[in-house]
């Protein structure tokens, strides 16, 4: 399993997880509780349900680089263009805009 934390302008809005049934996305429930929360995407809506998706989500999938910089991070990390969890935690951590994703290191039970 792998996690990221997802923030909005440097707040811990939510986590992100891939495991072997697909991708999860929660809301923090902190973040929830904020005044000021706004969604990460208008295509994931402030809720406490988690989103649960077969593929990763469009929104995330838009934050990996293309182009001659996706060439770039696949040699320099080593990563298949078709780890898209891979090319998001290695690459989304200062993107345009106010969501950035950050790895989270999942201990081993």
């Amino acid at each position: 399993m792998r996690k990221a934390e997802i923030k909005n302008h440097s707040i811990t809005a939510g986590w992100l997880t891939e495991d072997e049934s697909g991708y999860h996305f929660s809301y923090d429930s902190q973040y929830l509780k904020m005044e000021e929360a706004k969604p990460v995407s208008l295509t994931l809506p402030l809720r406490e349900k988690p989103f649960d998706s077969t593929i990763l989500f469009p929104f995330f999938d838009g934050l990996i680089p293309e182009g001659w910089l996706l060439e770039i991070v696949e040699k320099n990390w080593k990563l298949s263009p078709r780890d898209r969890m891979g090319l998001l935690l290695a690459c989304c951590k200062d993107c345009i805009g106010s969501v950035s994703i950050h790895p989270v290191t999942v201990e081993e039970v």
